[in-house]
């Protein structure tokens, strides 16, 4: 990408101005390493805490960018092929926020997918916006694909005032719809198309793998470059382009969910992770590719192990697959997703992102190494052989949750989240108007919004998460109440 890619303008700053070693009177209070815990420094070193800034002299301003933090969003837009880049200290969270608030005023709809992470209902809560919910294709073996294009067609045939369409892509599980034919229908009406691809950084950088939101017409894209790529916790890019989004409406929502206090070692760590991606991506992603692959035709031979790739292609709303994600089930060994997680981190200290009732998945990168890829593949191997042919009362288990169908919806997300609310029973909870979202986390992708009737089938889907103990977002004193807008 040219010469210009092997600069790093804030992370050079930060340095220049570390090396200066001013007398410092600013934010934040630790004066580089001086006010930091001991009991910290002895185990982490004391170096990375010299770039922890504030707003300092020639280190620029992330609210009002003109210098060094200007000149690194230009680099990451050029890199990643938008016309706008901009830097998140609030994760891809803010970004779909912003995005949210961008594009729909108090009332005005937006066509969104019902695997869409918690962040869109907290856009729509602030902006006011009304969702028009989009089913997520299911394909037979229990996995949720992705949004097609007939959906999206049908949706805005439906509700032709709505002003953009939010499409999750990839998903968690590196499914990515047919964003070109969704961009198309959406720009012929004349919507936005966002997209939340917090999950597909890398895809821009190799041809390996499915080609990336902004290439094939994204109006709003929001990364989690830190997810797949080298940036820290927390690191992410919102990209803009094309004539349908108001850049000054979007650089004004970002001052509205971004901190006034934003850290410079997650923006120095989104400008050296753009270098090494402009720099060396492609080989990154190659060996990334490569492991991968590697993993998943072994993990193909192991009795009782199922792990899906590129054949899902062209089913179920997925246009493609991200190979560096590997889909694991159990199930034929009477293993459920959630347990599959639980048995691989006890016995061969293997753990994986994330899992639900059927399958496990594992995120390979360019920084994984051969010997973990080893690890992963002996510990399937391990289970199989401790279950393989084990059954449950002569039977085969299986642990196929239907997703429950959409509940109604008799208030706007920001109207139920504003009104009073009252507890009641977890076990009273069905038929009661929600106050909260509940949201299952990992992905993080509520099963009921604020203004959702709580249904038989969602209570009874959640229950499962109850009994089992597993993390839900929102639930209330472990699960025994339900928080619903009062009668």
């Amino acid at each position: 990408m040219g010469d210009r890619q092997e600069r790093t303008p804030l992370l050079d700053a930060l340095t220049a101005y570390k090396n200066q070693a001013p007398a410092y009177f600013r934010i934040p209070g630790h004066r580089f390493e001086r006010g930091i815990s001991e009991r910290w420094t002895k185990e982490t070193g004391t170096g990375i805490f010299a770039y922890d800034l504030s707003e300092a002299e020639g280190l620029d301003d992330l609210h009002d960018p003109r210098g060094v933090i200007r000149e690194a969003q230009e680099l990451a837009a050029e890199a990643f092929g938008s016309e706008r880049a901009y830097f998140l200290v609030n994760g891809t969270t803010c970004g779909n926020e912003a995005m949210v608030l961008a594009s729909a005023w108090e009332g005005e709809k937006i066509l969104v997918p019902r695997n869409a992470h918690k962040s869109i209902l907290m856009g729509m809560i602030m902006s006011g916006a009304v969702p028009v919910w989009m089913e997520p294709e299911l394909l037979e073996n229990g996995l949720v694909g992705g949004i097609s294009p007939e959906t999206v067609e049908r949706g805005l045939a439906a509700c032709p005032e709505a002003k953009a369409v939010f499409v999750v892509s990839p998903t968690y599980y590196g499914l990515c719809s047919d964003l070109r034919a969704i961009g198309e229908i959406c720009h012929r009406k004349g919507v936005m198309l966002l997209v939340d691809e917090a999950h597909g950084a890398h895809l821009s950088f190799s041809p390996r793998l499915p080609e990336g939101a902004l290439a094939q017409g994204a109006d709003l894209c929001s990364q989690s470059i830190h997810k797949v790529t080298g940036s820290l916790t927390q690191s992410s890019l919102l990209h803009l382009q094309g004539q349908l989004a108001d850049r000054h409406r979007v650089e004004e929502s970002l001052r509205m969910v971004q901190s006034t206090s934003p850290s410079y070692l997650l923006m120095a760590s989104l400008d050296a992770a753009r270098y090494e991606l402009a720099v060396r991506g492609e080989s990154m992603m190659e060996r990334a590719v490569c492991l991968a692959d590697q993993a998943r035709a072994e993990i193909r031979k192991i009795p009782g192990i199922f792990c899906p790739g590129r054949e899902l292609e062209g089913s179920g709303g997925i246009r493609a697959v991200d190979p560096t994600r590997l889909i694991l089930s159990a199930e034929e060994l009477g293993i459920s997703g959630f347990r599959l997680q639980e048995l691989l981190y006890e016995k061969s200290k293997v753990t994986l992102e994330l899992a639900d009732h059927r399958y496990a998945v594992a995120v390979v990168t360019y920084a994984n190494t051969e010997e973990e890829i080893a690890r992963l593949i002996g510990g399937l191997r391990s289970l199989s052989g401790e279950r393989e042919g084990r059954k449950k009362d002569g039977k085969e288990r299986r642990f196929s949750v239907p997703v429950p169908p959409l509940p109604p919806q008799v208030l706007p997300p920001r109207q139920a989240w504003a009104s009073p609310k009252e507890d009641v029973p977890w076990k009273e909870a069905v038929g009661r108007v929600a106050g909260q979202a509940l949201a299952p986390y990992p992905p993080g992708i509520p099963v009921i919004y604020p203004g959702e009737v709580m249904t038989e089938e969602i209570w009874e889907y959640l229950e499962i998460f109850r009994k089992e103990g597993l993390p839900v977002h929102g639930a209330k004193e472990d699960f025994s109440v339900f928080s619903c807008v009062k009668a």
